[in-house]
Parts: C-alpha cells; sequence; structure tokens
C-alpha cells in the first residue's frame, strides 16, 4: 500500500478509522449531554469544518482558536488564546464550554489549570475532550508508543511516519507541533477537572481518550 492510499484509509476521507472515530465520539458526547444540540456554545481551540461535519447544527457557536480567521454568523470565530477566552469574551454568555483535542496542545501545568478555569469560568456546564496517554497508539501521529520516545526520536518519527498529521510539513514546524503536544493522564484530567466526571472514550475495549463533564 502506498502512503496516498494509507492516509485515505486511516487519516484522510470522511470514510477513514478517524472520521469513523470522530463520529462515534459525536454519539458518546450525545449520549453524556442530550441537549448538545440546543446550547450556545464556546468552543475552545476547535475549527469551523469540525461543526460543519458535526451530526447537528447548535444554534449558536463561538470558536477562540489561535490559528483561525475571523468571521461572525452562527460560527463565530475569535482569533485568540483559548486560554485567554475569559479575556476575550467578557460580555457574552453561554450554556457550555466545549473542547475537542485541545488541552494536550497548550503547554503544561500553568497552561492546563488557566484552560479548566476558563471552563469553569464561562458557562454552568462544560464537555472536555483529550486522549489518554496510556493509550498505546499516539492518536496524532497514528504511531505506537511515540509518546513514550525522548524528543529526538519523536521529531524523527514525526518527519518519517506517513500516517501523522505533520506529514510534509517543514521540519521547523514539525519541530514545533511535537514540543507543544503532551498527553495528559486520568489522575492530571481530575486535578484540572475535580467538578466533573470522567468518561472513558475506548477503541477496541482499550481507554483512548477521556471525556470530563460537568
Amino acid at each position: 500500500m502506498d502512503v496516498a492510499a494509507a492516509r485515505n484509509l486511516f487519516v484522510n476521507g470522511d470514510r477513514s478509522l478517524s472520521a469513523r472515530i470522530r463520529l462515534k465520539r459525536w454519539e458518546m458526547m450525545l449520549k453524556l449531554m442530550p441537549d448538545l444540540p440546543r446550547m450556545k456554545i464556546l468552543d475552545l481551540g476547535g475549527t469551523r469544518n469540525w461543526w460543519l461535519k458535526a451530526p447537528f447544527q447548535p444554534p449558536q457557536v463561538t470558536i477562540v482558536n489561535l490559528d483561525i480567521d475571523e468571521q461572525a454568523g452562527r460560527l463565530t470565530t475569535v482569533r485568540g488564546d483559548a486560554c485567554e477566552a475569559d479575556r476575550l469574551l467578557t460580555d457574552q454568555t453561554f450554556d457550555l464550554v466545549f473542547s475537542n483535542s485541545l488541552i494536550e496542545h497548550v503547554g503544561g501545568h500553568h497552561a492546563w489549570s488557566k484552560l479548566a478555569n476558563v471552563a469553569r469560568k464561562m458557562a454552568p456546564r462544560y464537555l472536555i475532550q483529550t486522549p489518554y496517554r496510556y493509550f498505546p497508539v499516539e492518536p496524532h501521529w497514528l504511531l505506537p508508543g511515540m509518546q513514550f520516545l525522548p524528543l529526538p526520536l519523536r521529531y524523527k518519527a514525526a518527519i518519517w511516519w506517513p500516517l501523522g498529521h505533520t506529514w510534509g510539513w517543514p521540519k521547523p514546524q514539525t519541530l514545533d507541533e511535537v514540543l507543544s503536544t503532551q498527553l495528559l493522564t486520568a489522575t492530571e484530567m481530575r486535578r484540572y477537572f475535580p467538578d466533573a466526571e470522567l468518561h472513558w472514550e475506548k477503541f477496541f475495549g482499550l481507554p483512548k481518550s477521556m471525556i470530563v463533564v460537568r
């Protein structure tokens, strides 16, 4: 199998393994929070594409992301640091703070604490998802055990491994992505979100990611 075919099977497209996993995650989120489609949502670190491909369309979603063009409408996008969303949106209220696969990218203890504080402050409810550190396959690069390698080997793997999301990126950008990805444990998620219930997203019976819900 060539690289293009492998990426289509595992990563790219609406029928890839990654797409099917995302759909199953939506199903789980809707079971955990059935009124999600009717909420006014603040999405920390999300994308327009994530919501355009969602199986439902909430009445209003505001997305805060460092790498996004500002745009208004049903999907309102705000360029900025999700850990500073409370300062960017001082005059707005939301039903739910939502975040999918962001917290592992924001940068360690102090940033994790800030993101958790924003989630608690900006809405009465929140739903935060993140990959589980001890799932055997690193989820961003789809490479077994990559998260446990020393930094130089993780960097080389990110360049070499064709299923990773950094495949074909410039080397400096790839290094930045490796440096900024730090998977969390269940103990850490319970530490940062003590007022939430932790739920497991599983793959073939193994805990793949965590979803904390308040």
